[in-house]
């Protein structure tokens, strides 16, 4: 897919964030489409079908963590990856952010290039999970990356969306060894900031459920799935 070929949904109240970030982007060759609170973001995503959109979260109208609610509400934007521009940092506006389903979150001010630069990884991100097959068989479990379901000996277990999507990666390639800051990246993003046993107790979670037996941990490494 080429850059000109891929949307960029920006939605922020502020004129300045909406014309500098929008120039930056539309420079790299993207296509930029703003919107000026969460509820003209929200028809925009409906209309324009995004492969990218980046919410702020205080906004009139509608906020961006009930935008991202109603985003993720939409199976046409399922692929769309959403991440959060916002100056707020505190831990609670995070967890709501994520809990609502956003893929990353960026602290602004940022420096336009460092913004590219995240960009860019975000739709790498993007590209990756849409080469991956939509449902994938190891043995007696069965992952349905399309509907977020697992079934394991036929029955269905619910996974939070980060066990999910941890899971998800650590199956697409059996066997290979995750590294911990692989994993970060790829599923909380890297500019998120987390604990740094964020990834055993997510691991743990998925040990009680899937089985202990299928996580082999690689000390001072990572993890892979055995299968």
């Amino acid at each position: 897919m080429n850059k000109k070929d891929i949307k960029i949904l920006l939605v922020d109240d502020e004129p300045d964030i909406l014309e500098i970030v929008g120039y930056n982007l539309s420079n790299e060759g993207y296509r930029v489409i703003t919107a000026e609170n969460g509820l003209e973001g929200v028809k925009k995503a409906k209309k324009e079908k995004p492969q990218l959109i980046i919410l702020d979260v205080m906004m009139p109208e509608m906020d961006g963590i009930e935008a991202c609610e109603q985003i993720r509400s939409i199976p046409e934007l399922k692929d769309s990856i959403v991440t959060f521009l916002t100056a707020r940092g505190e831990d609670y506006s995070q967890v709501a952010g994520f809990e609502a389903g956003a893929d990353d979150y960026i602290t602004k001010p940022i420096k336009p290039k460092v913004l590219v630069s995240k960009v860019k990884a975000l739709l790498r991100r993007f590209k990756e999970e849409q080469v991956q097959e939509d449902v994938l068989k190891i043995g007696n479990l069965i992952i349905n990356r399309d509907e977020y379901k697992i079934l394991l000996n036929g029955n269905e277990i619910v996974l939070p969306r980060k066990e999910f999507e941890l899971l998800s990666l650590l199956t697409s390639k059996p066997g290979k060894v995750f590294k911990r800051e692989e994993i970060l990246d790829k599923v909380w993003g890297n500019e998120v900031v987390v604990g740094g046993r964020t990834i055993d107790v997510h691991i743990r979670k998925l040990r009680e459920k899937i089985g202990d037996d299928s996580f082999k941990t690689v000390k001072g490494v990572g993890y892979k799935f055995v299968n």
